[in-house]
């Protein structure tokens, strides 16, 4: 398996039929200007020294010697070894609420982007630990399995909207159990879901879910956000009405969150502006017993580059070897 550590460099190879074009457009001139002398056969008989095809052969030199040096700057590297690679930590699996009360603008800008960059502040702090995110609403969606790839988790952060999910309703239930099944095979003790969401379940009695993750050893948190004097719904320009014509109001429903976090051996905490509340939840977490857990990765890469740069300097020496005027052994003409 080769890899770029710096592929970026690569696009430089773009340059290289323009070394092509601009000698071949040289040449054009270079006759202009000797037509401009005289009759263009008797002028090249003035210069029975230089070598009309040895302009071609060093444009080709030089092309391949920038080739492989831009392929050395790129820094090719090969897989040495597969290697087990061992850490000790908690899985954890972030569930949250994309339904369109996840719009209102009781947290600034409006409670889904304060809970995502929330979370997203949560994995810049991991280091060992697995990570996992599914979103929800009237149906369940697994955006990122169990991982410790916390650049794709940011990633896939950052594309989460109330679109997300096609089936509006909140399912904090079915959520709950698509999380169960998505822990791996490795993890039994530390796990742990935490749930983000305003709490009002229109689909599912969440109950018996946290209940049963807590059969299995999984610690079920809840993160309230919201205001329970409730919020207007933002929708197109306007406010979410209901079939009457009335404005709807989301509302937190702080009781079902606290049953859910109480049965499922965990804790509530209502989200704040400035304290959002995953970090109490974390550091309760790291209280548990670490779990060691175990991946094959490419541990090591052996640089090539080097071996690139020698061969770009052999075809640049060459090149300037070659010179423009005619040997006494045609070899390039």
């Amino acid at each position: 398996m080769i890899i770029f550590a710096q592929s970026q460099f690569l696009f430089l190879l773009f340059f290289v039929p323009f070394f092509f074009l601009a000698y071949g457009f040289g040449r054009m001139l270079r006759k202009k200007k000797i037509r401009a002398l005289g009759e263009e056969t008797l002028v090249e008989q003035l210069m029975p020294s230089w070598s009309s095809s040895k302009g071609w052969w060093r444009v080709v030199l030089f092309s391949l010697a920038f080739i492989f040096f831009t392929v050395g700057l790129a820094r090719p590297q090969i897989g040495a070894k597969l290697k087990e690679h061992k850490t000790t930590g908690a899985e954890v699996m972030i569930v949250l609420d994309v339904s369109n009360s996840m719009l209102a603008q009781d947290y600034s800008p409006n409670r889904l982007e304060r809970a995502k960059l929330a979370i997203s502040r949560l994995v810049d702090k991991l280091q060992e630990d697995r990570i996992g995110l599914i979103v929800f609403a009237g149906s369940t969606f697994v955006q990122l399995p169990i991982t410790t790839d916390y650049v794709s988790a940011k990633m896939f952060l950052n594309s989460i909207s109330t679109e997300s999910v096609p089936i509006q309703g909140t399912a904090i239930g079915d959520a709950i159990h698509t999380a169960i099944r998505s822990f791996s095979a490795q993890s039994e003790n530390s796990r742990a879901i935490i749930v983000i969401t305003d709490g009002e379940n229109h689909e599912d009695d969440p109950i018996p879910a946290a209940k049963d993750a807590a059969s299995m050893g999984i610690k079920v948190y809840t993160i309230g956000v919201g205001s329970s004097e409730g919020q207007p719904i933002p929708i197109k320009g306007g406010y979410l009405k209901d079939k009457n014509g009335d404005m709807v109001v989301t509302r937190l429903d702080e009781e079902t969150l606290r049953k859910v976090a109480s049965v499922g051996g965990g804790a509530y905490v209502h989200a704040g502006n400035d304290e959002f509340g995953l970090n109490p939840i974390i550091k309760s977490i790291r209280n548990m017993e670490g779990e060691e857990l175990s991946s094959v990765v490419f541990e090591e890469y052996d640089e090539q580059y080097m071996y690139f740069f020698a061969i770009s300097l052999f075809f640049l020496v060459v090149e300037m070897l070659v010179g423009s005027r005619k040997g006494r052994k045609k070899l390039f003409d």
